[in-house]
C-alpha cells in the first residue's frame, strides 16, 4: 500500500508527529506494553532504564536495589539487559564505584527528561485520583509574623470548611523536620533553596537584630561590641523543637551562659526583663526599638542577619485539590508580607 507523504519540519514536528513519521518510513517506532521499541534494536523497559538511572545516582548496584528495595541480581541484570538492548556499555564496572562511559553519560542525560516526566506523571496520576483532602497539615515557624499568616489561613479555611487545619508551631529545624517526615503538607519558615525535594514561593526577608535592655552590659554600648566581650553574659537561645536537631550554631556565643526558651514572644520577654540578650526578629521590636525599651547592638563585629521567610512544600510529593488551592492562594497575596512591616 503507497503511504502519503508528510511534510513536517522539524520545529514544527511533535513526538506524536515525529512517531507518524517513522511509521511511514519503515522505522517501526512501537509504544506498547511499557517499551519503546526499535526495527534494528530489541525493547527496553522502563523499569530497566529506572534501574540504571538508580545506579547512577546511588554510585553502586547494592546501594541501587536498597533505594529501590530490589534485589541486587535484579538490578544487576536489569542494567545489563538494557546494555544489551543498546549495543554498546553504558557503565565502567572495574572501580570501587561504577563509573559511566562517555556514551552512557549521554545516555543518561538524555534519558532525565523521561524519567522527570514520569515522575510528574505519577505525582499527576495520584492527584486526579484525590479527592478534597478531610485535613491539611501546615507549620508556622519561630521566624514568621502571624498575623498576616494567620489571617490568610483564616480566611482560606472558612471557606473549606470540610477540610480540617491542623495547625503546628515549631522553631529552628523543626519545621523542615515535620516537611521532610511527611508530617507537613506546608510550612512558612526559611528553607535551604538549593534541596531538590522542595518548591517554595518568597514572603518578604527577616532581619534578626541583636538587643538587649538599658542596663543589661557592663559596658557602654557601642557598635565596635565584639564577640568575645559577650561571653560572661547570659544569651537567650531559641530551643529547636526537631526530634533530631541539625547542627547549626544561629548566632550563639561559643562558651556563653545560656538561658532558652520555646518561642519568640518570650525570648523577647526574657530579654526586656533584663535576664538575657540575643536576636529577635525587627518585626516583633519595632516599638521597643523606638520607645528605647531595647537597644541594638549590631555593629561591625555582630552584625546580626537577614533570613528569607517561604512558604514551602514537598515537590516530590503529590498534593490534593485544597492544598493547591491554598498554594495558589498564597502566591496571590505573597505582597501582604512583603508589604507589612516584616524587615
Amino acid at each position: 500500500m503507497a503511504h502519503r507523504s508528510l511534510a513536517l519540519g522539524p520545529s514544527r514536528c511533535s513526538v506524536r508527529e515525529e512517531m507518524l513519521v517513522a511509521a511511514t518510513s519503515g522505522r517501526n517506532y512501537k509504544v506498547l506494553n511499557n517499551y519503546v521499541g526499535f526495527s534494528n534494536m530489541s525493547a527496553f523497559t522502563l523499569h530497566d532504564l529506572q534501574c540504571f538511572d538508580a545506579v547512577v545516582k546511588a554510585g553502586g548496584f547494592q546501594a541501587a536495589a536498597q533505594v529501590m528495595n530490589r534485589s541486587h541480581p535484579a538490578v544487576f541484570a536489569a542494567v545489563a539487559k538494557l546494555e544489551r538492548q543498546l549495543g554498546f556499555v553504558l557503565l565502567e564496572r572495574g572501580g570501587y564505584r561504577v563509573e559511566l562511559t562517555a556514551a552512557g553519560r549521554s545516555f543518561h542525560r538524555r534519558a532525565q527528561s523521561l524519567l522527570q516526566e514520569l515522575e510528574r506523571l505519577h505525582a499527576h496520576t495520584a492527584q486526579l485520583a484525590m479527592g478534597a483532602e478531610s485535613e491539611l497539615r501546615v507549620v508556622i515557624g519561630d521566624m514568621c509574623p502571624l498575623p498576616q499568616t494567620l489571617r490568610l489561613l483564616s480566611r482560606f479555611f472558612a471557606q473549606h470548611s470540610s477540610t480540617r487545619l491542623h495547625l503546628h508551631f515549631e522553631a529552628v529545624t523543626g519545621p523542615w523536620e515535620r516537611l521532610f517526615n511527611d508530617e507537613a503538607d506546608l510550612i512558612f519558615h526559611r528553607v535551604d533553596k538549593h534541596d531538590a525535594r522542595i518548591e517554595w514561593i518568597d514572603l518578604c526577608p527577616v532581619s534578626f537584630i541583636p538587643v538587649a535592655a538599658p542596663g543589661f552590659l557592663p559596658f557602654r554600648p557601642s557598635r565596635t561590641i565584639k564577640r568575645d566581650q559577650l561571653r560572661e553574659l547570659t544569651q537567650c537561645i531559641m530551643r529547636d523543637t526537631a526530634q533530631s536537631p541539625e547542627s547549626r550554631d544561629h548566632f550563639v556565643v561559643e562558651g556563653a551562659p545560656q538561658c532558652t526558651v520555646a518561642d519568640q514572644l518570650m525570648k523577647k520577654e526574657v530579654i526586656l526583663q533584663g535576664m538575657a540578650w540575643g536576636h529577635l526578629p525587627r518585626f516583633l521590636i519595632e516599638q521597643e526599638l523606638r520607645d528605647g525599651t531595647l537597644i541594638s547592638l549590631a555593629g561591625r563585629y555582630l552584625p546580626g542577619g537577614v533570613e528569607d521567610l517561604v512558604a514551602a512544600r514537598r515537590q516530590d510529593r503529590p498534593h490534593g485539590p485544597v492544598a493547591n488551592q491554598l498554594w495558589q492562594l498564597i502566591q496571590e497575596h505573597a505582597a501582604q508580607w512583603r508589604e507589612s512591616p516584616v524587615r
